[in-house]
């Protein structure tokens, strides 16, 4: 489990194709502290540590993640946004982020607000529980956020300086493609009322 509160924007240094997997090597600075078989979100993405070489280390996404995530358009020199999972002795600064992407969204609008930014984002809701509510959390890239302005299939976010700069949200413009994550309890409710309402 992960809380939303991103460490760093590592940078992608190799993407190698093998079959239907991508391996991405990313370079960051706490590569020493890791270890084999350690999960760590990308851009909201639950992966594995499965290599540990020259500063750098190594996950594979498989077929299923790079077509529901936007891990599948990464290049070379691209930051993704990283975080190691919640140690169950520490505080939940975010919220409780599970590292499973539940569809993308596009950006469609990106708001300087004297010294914040607003971002604006879209997407095709695939069930009940595809919703956001109005001060609600959500996990946008692996970050976790509160919605303002929601709407059907729109969001917004307001982005601080320190997020700004740590995440990759700086590199957002429009049309870029982000990872959701909706929150946990609000999917569970969905699929309870769900359930009532078919009895």
């Amino acid at each position: 489990m992960f809380s939303g509160i991103v460490e760093e924007a590592a940078t992608v240094v190799r993407l190698e194709k093998e079959q239907e997997n991508l391996h991405i090597t990313m370079q960051c600075s706490f590569t020493d502290e890791l270890k084999i078989d350690q999960s760590i979100s990308h851009n909201g993405v639950c992966l594995t540590v499965v290599r540990i070489e020259e500063g750098n280390y190594t996950v594979t996404a498989i077929l299923e993640t790079l077509q529901k995530t936007n891990l599948g358009l990464l290049q070379v020199g691209d930051k993704v946004n990283l975080e190691r999972s919640t140690r169950l002795d520490s505080r939940l600064d975010g919220h409780m982020v599970q590292g499973h992407v539940d569809l993308t969204a596009t950006c469609t609008k990106v708001k300087e607000a004297e010294g914040s930014w607003y971002f604006t984002f879209s997407y095709e809701p695939k069930g009940e529980e595809h919703i956001t509510v109005e001060k609600g959390s959500i996990s946008v890239n692996g970050v976790s956020l509160t919605v303002v302005n929601s709407q059907e299939s729109t969001f917004q976010v307001a982005i601080i300086p320190f997020t700004y700069d740590v995440s990759n949200f700086h590199q957002f413009k429009v049309g870029t493609v982000v990872n959701l994550e909706f929150d946990i309890i609000g999917k569970y409710i969905a699929k309870i009322l769900k359930a009532q309402l078919k009895k």
